[in-house]
């Protein structure tokens, strides 16, 4: 079984704003992949179920904030015996150019809450990663860029990553971490 996360920060006010990109690709995946988001009140979050290509695969929205993306993420993994291996993480990266893919292994939180906290409940850092530029913020401003929307010039740009990130998803699914990166980190 393997774990697809998207990080963001659920309620209306949040859609569409660069903290969410990781709820985006993983409903584009889930579009691509015949599943739907249901809400599961006990986990608080989002799942999509389903098989691509021979695995069975969760996508999970975490119905916390960002910065506590992480005891959801841990108690599925245990509940289900998963492997750190088989979680991947979607997230956005403010110090990545607006539109680009980064899939990783493993690595630190890199200033991102979000990934610290699933690193600390995860209680590891080796798990992959697949981080989306959303721009770089104003100096000083991190905090309240990540929850603005995309401007319209930007629109088209993140689209793309979008569909790219979920080509990327797919792929790490079917030929895991290493192949995704040699196709996709460019």
């Amino acid at each position: 079984m393997k774990l697809v996360v998207g990080i963001g920060n659920p309620g209306k006010e949040y859609l569409a704003t660069r903290h969410n990109v990781g709820f985006e690709v993983v409903e584009r995946v889930a579009a691509r992949s015949a599943m739907t988001f249901e809400r599961d009140k006990r986990l608080n979050a989002g799942l999509a179920k389903g098989r691509i290509g021979g695995d069975d695969v969760w996508l999970i929205e975490p119905h916390t904030y960002v910065n506590r993306s992480g005891a959801v993420v841990s108690q599925i993994a245990r509940e289900r015996d998963v492997s750190h291996e088989d979680v991947l993480v979607v997230l956005d990266d403010y110090n990545l150019p607006l539109g680009s893919l980064r899939l990783r292994a493993q690595g630190s939180a890199g200033g991102h809450n979000g990934m610290r906290s699933l690193i600390t409940h995860l209680r590891t850092e080796e798990f992959p990663r697949l981080r989306i530029g959303i721009g770089t913020p104003p100096p000083g401003l991190a905090v309240d860029f990540v929850l603005t929307r995309f401007r319209p010039s930007e629109r088209d740009r993140i689209d793309e990553a979008y569909d790219r990130a979920a080509d990327c998803v797919l792929d790490w699914v079917s030929d895991g971490t290493e192949a995704a990166m040699n196709e996709h980190n460019r």
